[in-house]
């Protein structure tokens, strides 16, 4: 399977359509209750719903950016599955804003990968994709997933309370989203100051 980005720990590949391994891993990885705690207060995602809802986007082309915009990441020194990233755009047709994402594993957790992967897909976005805007939202209260965005590069917009389809803990707190535009961004991942 190609590759479509290495870093210096990690391989971010596409997802294979009819992969029977990467619906296991989806299984495994949307089956720990800690991993979806945020996503959806915890519940296990089925394998008819890995197939059926979750696979087709995660293996969605996006032409404007000239490729997909989920990935399976793996850790380079072992291949083991570490969850996938996002970096997929807000429109159809047009590049300028994406939103980034990223779900992994505990066995992943507290290790850099989050951070490594979100500011390598930021780098691709603005020096390839032509992207002008990346944007991410999470829960108020999950802070590490706040912390990536910040440690990527991100910047605080605002806070915001939507309508939740099943309530969950926390989401009594609201939504944040962070932000980062083109011309905020220099290469080694900072915002605050103008690119060179």
């Amino acid at each position: 399977m190609r590759t479509f980005l290495e870093t210096e720990r990690l391989v971010l590949r596409p997802f294979g359509e009819d992969d029977d391994s990467d619906i296991e891993r989806l299984v495994r990885l949307d089956s720990d209750p800690d991993v979806m705690r945020f996503i959806n207060g915890g519940r296990p995602t089925s394998r008819v719903h890995v197939v059926e809802r979750v696979l087709p986007q995660l293996t969605r082309d996006y032409p404007c950016i000239g490729t997909r915009g989920f990935w399976a990441a793996e850790e380079k020194a072992t291949g083991a599955f570490l969850g996938w990233f996002e970096f997929r755009p807000l429109a159809d047709d047009c590049a300028d804003v994406v939103e980034l994402g990223y779900r992994l594993g505990r066995s992943a957790w507290g290790r850099g990968y989050a951070t490594e992967g979100a500011r390598a897909l930021i780098r691709k976005g603005f020096t390839e994709f032509g992207v002008q805007k990346v944007t991410a939202d999470t829960m108020y209260v999950n802070s590490r997933s706040r912390r990536v965005m910040e440690k990527a590069g991100l910047v605080f917009v605002r806070r915001w309370y939507g309508e939740w389809p099943d309530s969950i803990d926390g989401c009594e707190h609201g939504e944040v989203e962070y932000a980062l535009e083109r011309s905020r961004w220099n290469d080694r991942g900072e915002a605050g100051r103008p690119a060179d």
